[in-house]
């Protein structure tokens, strides 16, 4: 749920929406981290500055805990790192 909601908000920000994976990795029981691949050009735009863009997201994201117990960490990657 949480990585699909991160796959279409990106793809919305995006100057490449094509290019915009969601990869999830299970860290623990209860504690996950979600990468997003993107181009070079959109890491920027998907952290923002200062990071407020990035901040707002897992903001959502920590409401979508009142269903689901699980804690995530967020990353944004430029493709090819």
């Amino acid at each position: 749920m949480v990585e699909n909601f991160l796959y279409e908000y990106a793809k919305l920000i995006a100057d490449y929406p094509d290019k915009i994976t969601v990869e999830k990795k299970n860290l623990d029981n209860d504690f996950c981290e979600i990468i997003v691949h993107a181009d070079k050009v959109d890491t920027g735009k998907l952290i923002g500055k200062d990071g407020r863009m990035i901040n707002a997201i897992k903001t959502v994201i920590i409401g979508c805990k009142a269903k689901d117990p699980t804690s995530y960490r967020i990353t944004v990657k430029a493709l090819g790192e």
